[in-house]
């Protein structure tokens, strides 16, 4: 299927592996330009190397999406590097699991700066350049596991907030929600780029269940 994705600037934050290099590897199918945004640099390279030599361009940023500014200046360094930025996919996140009864307040604190604050933070530095493309914004949300609820709903609650936010500049929002098991990472990204896609262009503010039925079947 051809998505018209072609010389589009995607960044992928959390982009080296699993779902996120999943999502690059389906972009540059469609001839996107992915733009990989990780920490581990050694995963990075690999999945670098894997595109160049199938002839698919990509960019690698190595960043610390935990901070501001490493938010900050991965967007900056998209925008030198490719010129633009076109899409953008919230991936990055350590989908931690902290206990009521044996965790503790500052490890439930840490544990939205881990999994909550990057997707605030990537997409309040990419906005300007977003508006400019009038640029899809895709979030992935953690799955069911127990645990993961306070980050889980703030992702899902913000996508809705900023779907309505971000009409009137033509920005989409939508949040992609994975199984606990059997979701395979092609999956999601087939679902991540088809919403990316201009064949997505009057779908915003949704929760996608990509999970072989299972919220179906917990009544969701």
């Amino acid at each position: 299927m051809n998505l018209q994705l072609k010389d589009k600037v995607v960044l992928v934050s959390g982009g080296a592996k699993g779902m996120g290099a999943a999502i690059v590897r389906a972009c540059a199918g469609e001839g996107a330009i992915p733009v990989i945004v990780d920490r581990d640099a050694e995963a990075g390279q690999q999945l670098q190397i894997e595109l160049r030599d199938k002839g698919a361009p990509s960019e690698l940023i190595l960043a610390d999406l935990w901070t501001p500014e490493g938010c900050s200046q991965a967007v900056a360094h998209t925008v030198k590097a490719c010129g633009r930025l076109d899409a953008l996919v919230n991936n990055a996140g350590i989908n931690g699991t902290i206990d009521l009864e044996h965790g503790s307040p500052e490890q439930f604190i840490a544990s939205l700066g881990q999994d909550l604050l990057p997707y605030y933070n990537m997409t309040h530095y990419a906005l300007p350049h977003l508006k400019q493309s009038q640029g899809p914004i895709v979030n992935i949300s953690a799955d069911r596991t127990a645990g993961l609820a306070s980050p889980r709903g703030a992702i899902l609650a913000l996508t809705r907030e900023w779907a309505v936010e971000l009409l009137g500049d033509g920005i989409r929002v939508n949040a992609i929600i994975p199984g606990r098991q059997n979701t395979a990472p092609d999956e999601i990204a087939a679902m991540a780029i088809f919403l990316i896609s201009s064949n997505a262009a009057h779908i915003t503010g949704q929760h996608l269940f990509v999970d072989s039925g299972i919220a179906t079947n917990e009544g969701e």
